[in-house]
This record gives structure tokens, sequence and C-alpha cells, in this order.
């Protein structure tokens, strides 16, 4: 019995040592006082519990008259395995703080590398090691030119005691000498020259942000206005909305067109505004302008805006910028199925106007062709677009141009018409399958109105919600996932596996390790009270290569990650959605 109670007692000596260095090491650095002690950590939310931890005495040893009494040996036993049982807890609970320890690690790692991204601290490094580069080049060119100085200006001796060697020696001195003078004068030309492998500098993405969206539709907003403004003012002026303004510029057109000057009329014209601007820029008010100005309506300033309609501004923003880009991606589509013969009858009059184009090129004398091209172009602008403009049914029979880009499709309408062909081949066989598979006495209806349950039971007893609450349709499953709470300092409650949901009102978490069917340690989050969610990155070498999602929510300090997601781009897109609908639209009840 003695010697199991001496083998027993040194490793739980080390156990106490190691916990102690264990504590040292945590609460060492300027966070000491984010780490509360249990009894001084806040309380937990409505939806999470924190576990009672049972505190076990110190075994202290017995005197050598107890363990020498052979009827104690039970109660003996007895202890010997509680502090066995003690000592496995503890093990378990300094694996869970180094978990927990790697994970601020990488987390303070994350601030640092933003950190050094705001403070450009690599690019002052690399342009202190170019200037430090650039010094001692040129200290070894000057340590060069003194030298050669030095060995141009020896002691000359007398011409009886020059000799041959000495005429050579001279040569060599007046050829250093032309050098030297060439590249004093092309060297610096010359180095110019030299190959050097080019610097892909990858710039830094930055994050989602619905301010910067705004701001930068605002500015482009502002930088297009002068274009679409001269755009508005030639389309005034073809559509003769100033009759004198529209007359004089056609008949000045029509007669520099006949003399071969419209393209000195048009750079004069450039040269002319670019004054004007020059003056504008050095303070002159000057209020004219080559075509007719059309005032656009102006929208009243926004200021004072409460919290619905900033987001209903973010939302108009996000709408612009989403036709914008459709209204782009038309256009280039278009133009990628007009020279891809993707319509074969259009593309087709645009290879017979090429080939009409270069013969009469070959032809035509460049005089010619320059006064053709001039008077067709002032009476298509000034006269035709205004027949078509102000007649629609002449446009839609006789406009080429307007007939072949309206009839040029895109690659949704593309799909679809692939996609109309393919069903209509496949209807009769899907409809004869979909008859097949519906089981007998069960309705449509029936089938879609069941309620959703997980393996513990119903899913509003689980999360304690109405029973109107159900998962969206692209998480019927649920997303596997765990939840690190940075708020947390136990193990147990600083990082749980489980799964996610999303309701119309609501982000259920359904942690993995609750016992029964509704329990505290899953989490609850009303869509409103959410502040901010962003992707977020934990560890790569943790599922779905540690992608996750960071929410925050004012009764958390730090916020939430569910990390670990393998489908986060589904997940973070149905949570954004789903949140932005409930902050424009009001919580459904």
């Amino acid at each position: 019995m003695f010697i199991s109670l001496s083998s027993f007692v040194p490793p739980k000596l080390g156990v106490l040592n190691m916990l102690k260095k264990l504590d040292k090491i945590r609460f060492r650095g300027p966070k000491r006082d984010e780490f509360l002690d249990l009894a001084e950590s806040p309380t937990a939310s409505d939806n999470e519990g924190s576990e009672d931890i049972l505190v076990k005495p110190r075994p202290s040893l017995r005197d050598p008259e107890e363990l020498r009494d052979p009827a104690g040996s039970g109660s003996l036993n007895m202890a010997t395995m509680q502090d066995l049982r003690s000592d496995s807890e503890r093990l378990n609970e300094v694996k869970g703080h180094l978990e927990i320890a790697l994970l601020e690690k990488h987390f303070l790692q994350e601030e640092l590398r933003k950190l050094r991204e705001e403070t450009n601290v690599d690019t002052l490094k690399q342009e202190l090691e170019k200037e430090r580069g650039r010094r001692l080049d040129l200290e070894q060119k000057m340590s060069e030119v003194l030298k050669s100085r030095l060995e141009d200006s020896p002691p000359q001796p007398s011409r009886k005691q020059q000799s041959p060697s000495a005429n050579g020696q001279q040569k060599e001195t007046l050829c250093s000498r032309l050098q030297k003078w060439l590249y004093d004068r092309f060297g610096v030309y010359i180095e110019d020259f030299h190959f050097q492998p080019e610097e892909n500098t990858v710039e830094p993405e930055e994050p989602l942000s619905a301010k910067r969206l705004t701001e930068n539709m605002r500015r482009l907003k502002r930088c297009a206005r002068p274009i679409t403004n001269f755009l508005r003012n030639l389309s005034a002026l073809s559509n003769w909305h100033s009759v004198y303004t529209s007359a004089i510029a056609f008949i000045v057109y029509m007669n520099a067109a006949w003399h071969g000057w419209a393209i000195p009329m048009f750079l004069f014209l450039a040269i002319l505004r670019l004054s004007l601007n020059y003056l504008i820029a050095r303070g002159w008010r000057i209020q004219w302008s080559i075509v007719p100005e059309v005032s656009e309506p102006l929208e009243p300033p926004k200021e004072d805006l409460t919290v619905s309609e900033k987001f209903q501004l973010v939302l108009d923003v996000a709408q612009k910028a989403q036709n914008l880009f459709g209204k782009m991606a038309d256009v280039l589509e278009k133009i990628k199925n007009l020279f891809m013969w993707v319509q074969p009858e259009i593309t087709q009059k645009l290879y017979i106007g090429l080939w009409v184009a270069f013969i009469s090129s070959c032809v035509l004398p460049y005089k010619l062709m320059g006064l053709i091209i001039g008077l067709y172009a002032g009476i298509k602008f000034f006269i035709i677009d205004f027949l078509f403009k102000s007649c629609p049914k002449l446009r839609d029979k006789y406009d080429t141009p307007y007939i072949v880009w309206n009839n040029l499709p895109t690659d949704p309408q593309l799909k679809e018409r692939s996609n109309a062909t393919v069903s209509r081949r496949i209807q009769p066989v899907v409809s004869r399958s979909s008859l097949a598979t519906i089981p007998s006495g069960v309705s449509r209806e029936d089938d879609s109105g069941r309620a959703h349950n997980t393996k513990k039971g119903a899913f509003h007893e689980i999360f304690n919600l109405p029973e109107t609450e159900r998962p969206l349709p692209v998480c019927e499953n649920g997303w596997r996932c765990c939840l690190i709470n940075r708020d947390r300092k136990m193990p147990t409650d600083y990082i749980r596996n489980g799964v996610l949901y999303v309701t119309e009102n609501y982000l259920c978490f359904e942690s993995s390790s609750s016992r029964s069917g509704s329990s505290k340690k899953n989490k609850v989050i009303k869509l409103v009270d959410i502040t901010d969610v962003q992707k977020y990155k934990v560890l790569s070498v943790l599922p779905g290569s540690g992608m996750g999602i960071s929410i925050a929510t004012p009764s958390t300090q730090k916020p939430l990650v569910f990390g670990a997601m393998i489908h986060r781009d589904e997940a973070f897109e149905a949570i954004f959605t789903q949140y932005m609908k409930i902050v424009t639209t009001g919580p459904e009840t």
C-alpha cells in the first residue's frame, strides 16, 4: 500500500505545477483583464447557461499509522480512484485551455496582420532598402571616380626618364578618360534600357461595407455626370430641342464636311472646350456650352436619416449597381454574340457591310470617301435620327442598326431558349415519373405542410420558438459548424459543435452536446438584434478550409464565430438576405 501511494503523489504534484505554469502563460500580456475568474465572469444570456464546476478539495496526506492500518485499505483505494478522476478532469481542462490559447493566438495574429496592412510597414521597409542600395551605388561610384582621378594625375617624370612603357600607360589613361567621359554623358540613358522583371503587386481587397459601397457609387455618379450631360445635350441637339441652335449647327457642319474641314472643326472645338475649362479652373465664371444644355432634376439633400432610411439608401444603391452592371453585361454579351455568329442572319449583314466598306476603300479615293462619310453622318444625325425618334413605327421597319441591336440575344436569353427546348422534349417523361413517385393517399398539400423535426424533437420545442418558425428551404437540414464564443472562459463554453439553422426571424444553433430536446447550450439570436455580419476565416486546418461567419450582437463583447462551415457562402447569403429583409420590412408576426 505504501508503494501505490508513493507512486500516485508525484504525478499529481506534476499536474499541479503544469497548471500553475499554464496560468502564468495565459495571464501574461496586456490583455490580462479580459480573462476574469469564474466567479466574476458575466452572467450568461437567456439562451445559454454556464455549467457548474465542482471544485474538489486537495486530498491531504494521511498519517503513517492510518496507512498501515489494514482496515482502512478500502477507503484508501476509493481515495486514489477519486484522485485519478480529478487528475483526468484536470488534464481535460488543460487540453481545453490549450485549444483556447491556440484560437486566441490566431485571432491576435489576424489583428496584427490588419494593423501591419494599415501601417504599410512592408512597403516602407522596401523603400528603405531601395534607398540603401542607391546610397551604396553612389558611394561606389564616388570611390571609383576618386581612384580614377588619382591614377590620372601621378607625378610626371622628365622626358629623359620616359620610356616606351610610359607611352603605353598614357594611351591607356586616354582610353579610360574617353570611356569615363562617354559614361558620364550617356551612361544615365543606357541604364534606362536595363531589363528588369516586372513586379506583380497584389492590392489587398477591402471587406464589404455599406458605407464604402454608397460612397463609391456617389463617386462614380459624380465622375460620370459630365459625360452623361454631354451625351444628353447631343441628344437634344439631334432631337431639335432648340430649333435655331440645331439649324445653325447643321448648316455649319454640312459646310465644313463639304469643304473637307470636318476633322479640323472637331479639333478646334476640343481646343476651345479645354481653354474654357482652364479659365473655369482659374476662377472665371463661364456658363457657355457648345451644345444646348438640358436641365436635369435635382435630388433633395438627404440629411439626418434614420436607421431604416439608411438601410433603404443602401438597398437603392445596391439596386442601381445591379442594374448598371446588368446593362454593361448585356452590351458586352451582345457584341460577343454578334462576332461569334450566334445569330447567323444578323452577323451576315455585318459581314456584307464590312466587305462593301473594304472594296470601297480600295477603289474610291480617300477625299471622296471622307466627303461621303461626313455628309452621311450629318444627315443621319440631324435628319434621319430625328424622323426615327419621332415615328417609332418607321424606326421599327427601316432602322437597320436599331433592329439588329434589339434582335441580338444575351447569354441569359440563349440559356432560357435552350432550357425551353429541353423542357419541351422531356416534359412527357417528367409528368409520368412524377405521378409514379407520389404515394397513394398523400396529397401535395399534406407533404408540403409537414412540420420540420430534428433528431431530438420538434424544431420549435428545441429552441422555445413559436410553431410558425421553421427553417428556410435552403437550410432545411442545417449547416454543420462549430460555435466559438470568445466571451466565455471555459473550454466547454468557448467552442461547441452543432448545426446552424435560419428561420424567418431567428438564427438558431443546435449544440450536439445538448442532452435533452430543449437545452441551455443551444443558441437563439434574433435577426433584428444583429449589428454586423461578415465572412471570417478561423483556421485553415478546420473543415471547410476554416471558413466561417462572424456575427456581432449588442449582448456580446466579441463577435460570435460560426466556423468550420463547408457551405459557408451559401449560409452567408441566406443569413444576409433574410437579415436585410427583416431590417427593411420588419419582423414577421
